[in-house]
């Protein structure tokens, strides 16, 4: 029904945001990630929308990224993901980083959200997970896609749990994994992956 706003940002909250468009204030749920990028009080802002329609309530909810709007419309078709729920999760992660979790099978970096225990990130995981292409951006779609192709490939798969056992996340394991030749020892893509990931810290 609402598909953005265009208009003032007036209000600035932890977890909201008021845009006053023609003389009329619309509050809108949101993510600490679009608080922190939407802009100050008194810019001219543009908000993408999704209204959740429940018996006892309408709540809008805005982003101010299609992408972040399109991981939030994915989260909540996950059963038992409500609206509450997916924030808190694009909260913690950006769209890309989510994107990367979930094609890399990286639960463990989906329970920092509030709230979100170890079953419902593998179920977000199990259920997104071809899904997920569709709503990263540029360099961030190719290595979703790599970190996919790693985690169907044994050697590959083998390298990036050895790096995680070293203590890197799974799916900045699996990015770097993925960028290397697939005909390298399981030894030498951990010890590369180490050198780059070290780099990265």
């Amino acid at each position: 029904m609402l598909y953005n706003l265009k208009g003032t940002l007036t209000v600035s909250d932890v977890n909201f945001i008021v845009v006053e468009c023609g003389g009329v204030g619309f509050k809108c749920f949101t993510t600490l990630n679009t608080v922190k990028e939407i802009g100050r009080i008194g810019d001219k802002v543009n908000v993408y929308t999704h209204l959740a329609v429940r018996e006892d309530s309408m709540d809008l909810y805005g982003f101010a990224s299609l992408s972040e709007l399109e991981a939030f419309k994915l989260l909540i078709t996950v059963s038992g993901i409500g609206p509450k729920a997916a924030v808190s999760i694009l909260s913690e992660l950006s769209p890309d980083k989510f994107a990367l979790c979930i094609a890399s099978g990286d639960s463990k970096a989906i329970t920092r959200a509030q709230g979100v225990g170890k079953k419902t990130a593998e179920r977000i995981v199990l259920e997104l997970k071809d899904k997920m292409v569709s709503i990263s951006s540029g360099d961030a779609s190719q290595a979703v896609a790599s970190a996919s192709s790693v985690m169907e490939g044994s050697g590959s798969a083998e390298a990036v749990e050895a790096l995680v056992a070293l203590g890197y996340s799974q799916s900045d394991a699996a990015v770097v994994v993925g960028s290397m030749d697939k005909s390298l020892s399981v030894d030498e893509m951990i010890r590369q992956g180490l050198k780059r990931l070290a780099k990265n810290l």
